[in-house]
């Protein structure tokens, strides 16, 4: 019986290897499995952020064109008003000359007749309407006065 159960104890211990050796098979395929289990999470991961930043580049893309746009069109109307400040200021230096000569003319009449106001007679002969209304005469010897503010439209 001895030998018997020398024969036994042997069996039973390499069942009990192979136990053990099945349950680390288990547990290496199990780590494996799960290894790539991980691996594949992290690919979809990084697949994701690819895209996410794809989409974000073509967003910024179509935001960097829309303002790309939109200063162009800025530029374009700075540019118009631009102009139409030059023309304006033109104007304005030109109608100030043409102001600065009127006054001129006046202040030469006014100094011409000692008083600053023509005889009736005088004003009918130079083409002016007819000053025997007192009205009239009045305004012939004030300046005319213009300010920036009159060429606004």
């Amino acid at each position: 019986m001895a030998s018997s159960s020398g024969n036994s104890s042997g069996l039973q211990n390499s069942g009990s290897e192979e136990d053990l050796q099945l349950l680390m098979d288990q547990r290496k395929r199990k780590r494996m499995q799960s290894n790539r289990e991980s691996a594949r999470r992290s690919r979809m991961r990084k697949q994701k952020h690819l895209d996410e930043l794809t989409a974000q580049v073509g967003q910024l893309q179509s935001e960097n064109s829309r303002i790309l746009t939109s200063i162009t069109i800025t530029t374009q109307h700075f540019l118009n008003v631009e102009a139409e400040n030059s023309v304006l200021r033109a104007q304005v230096a030109e109608l100030s000359q043409r102001l600065q000569s009127l006054n001129d003319i006046l202040e030469y009449m006014n100094s011409a007749n000692g008083n600053g106001v023509f005889g009736a007679a005088d004003l009918h002969l130079q083409g002016f309407p007819d000053t025997n209304n007192s009205w009239n005469l009045m305004y012939l010897n004030q300046p005319i006065m213009a300010s920036a503010d009159m060429f606004q439209y």
